[in-house]
């Protein structure tokens, strides 16, 4: 009896109501891993701590004959050594990176994916070659329109033999804000593994579908990229048959370093009667973080938040920050953030196939308890 693909890659669901995480579900998530949301705290986050996806395998790569090819519609079709690359003047930049679904297990009906709940993000300092200097010395020709990234992970995707690959448009390629770059060091040090070693795209201000890691080519293309993952994959669609809105730029996020102290299982946290200091992080990558407010009476009441004043970094998370006064009883703690171009988070969620670009307002249960 033949065999195809198929057999051992189904095609996208949505679970049925009341469906709990599926065992696939819960592999996924043990090959991933979100941010410990105490880990809010570091304005750099380690590279242990940062959140981590990998749709497929971690290429596994040794030495240092590692090569990037980039050609197609360019004058000089090139092939780059990583000595050749660190000899241009390094840029870094600093990053807050999310997820595109981080979110989608809180949405019901819940989409089947890996089952982010809102630790799917991080901040590193990125240091590589901007990719609008290696455009630009590569020469591209006239009618090109989008610039193809490829990554050095394989696998199957709704029945879909693939490598790794995303498409920029040409004007996000070789622009200077954002500054995409090609990135070789994280936070100071090479490449962890499971972060792109040795070589990997860093987008500012959008979802990490874009940052393709294990970078190995880079084509310059005169006609749209209509790869899996950039036209049925990270769509935005209601229905199968939709046309579908591609993801692109992270939406407003606001979440809350936990207070107080958790349990165990339910990781529900206990607070003490009295002062407890509220903070957290904020980011959009549509348009500078504008207002943080906070809520402490699940979102019907709000308060306007102490934003960072000394915040350097575009495309980095802001520190937020609000005095409580914690009384006996139960609480929940909301945050919302809005940016410069009036963009907020819902109270409501907005639902989608994919579960992408979820940022529904955060909600934290607390008790507030006397000590025993």
């Amino acid at each position: 009896m033949a065999h195809r693909l198929g057999d051992v890659s189904g095609p996208a669901q949505v679970a049925a109501a009341g469906e709990g995480i599926s065992r696939q579900e819960l592999a996924l998530a043990a090959r991933n891993h979100g941010l410990p949301l105490e880990a809010l705290r570091y304005d750099v986050t380690p590279p242990g701590l940062h959140y981590v996806l990998t749709h497929y395998d971690i290429p596994y790569i040794e030495g240092s004959s590692w090569r990037l090819d980039l050609g197609g519609r360019v004058r000089q079709p090139r092939a780059l050594g990583m000595d050749e690359l660190k000899s241009y003047t390094p840029v870094t930049e600093r990053v807050t990176m999310e997820c595109a679904g981080n979110g989608r297990a809180l949405l019901t009906p819940r989409p089947v994916s890996q089952p982010w709940l809102v630790e799917a993000v991080g901040t590193a300092e990125w240091t590589g070659v901007p990719l609008r200097v290696l455009l630009a010395e590569a020469g591209v020709r006239a009618g090109a329109v989008d610039v193809v990234f490829t990554g050095a992970d394989h696998g199957v995707e709704r029945g879909v033999e693939q490598d790794y690959r995303r498409a920029l448009p040409l004007d996000v390629a070789t622009g200077g804000e954002p500054e995409v770059l090609v990135a070789y060091e994280m936070n100071g040090a090479p490449l962890p593994p499971q972060h792109g070693r040795p070589l990997r795209l860093v987008v500012p201000g959008w979802y990490g579908m874009a940052h393709v890691k294990w970078l190995r080519d880079i084509t310059v293309s005169d006609t749209p990229f209509t790869g899996f993952q950039q036209a049925v994959a990270y769509q935005l669609r209601q229905d199968v048959g939709d046309e579908g809105e591609p993801v692109t730029r992270i939406a407003p996020r606001a979440l809350l370093v936990p207070p107080g102290f958790p349990d165990f299982m339910s990781r529900a946290r206990v607070v003490r009667p009295g002062p407890v200091p509220l903070e957290g992080r904020a980011w959009s990558g549509r348009a500078p973080v504008a207002r943080v407010e906070v809520s402490t009476d699940d979102g019907r009441t709000w308060y306007e938040a102490e934003l960072d004043p000394g915040h350097k970094h575009r495309w980095s998370w802001r520190t937020w920050r609000f005095a409580w006064t914690a009384a006996p009883g139960s609480h929940v703690l909301s945050v919302r953030a809005t940016d410069a171009e009036g963009h907020t988070q819902p109270l409501d969620q907005l639902w989608n196939r994919g579960g992408f670009a979820n940022n529904l307002v955060q909600r934290v249960p607390v008790l507030c308890v006397e000590p025993d």
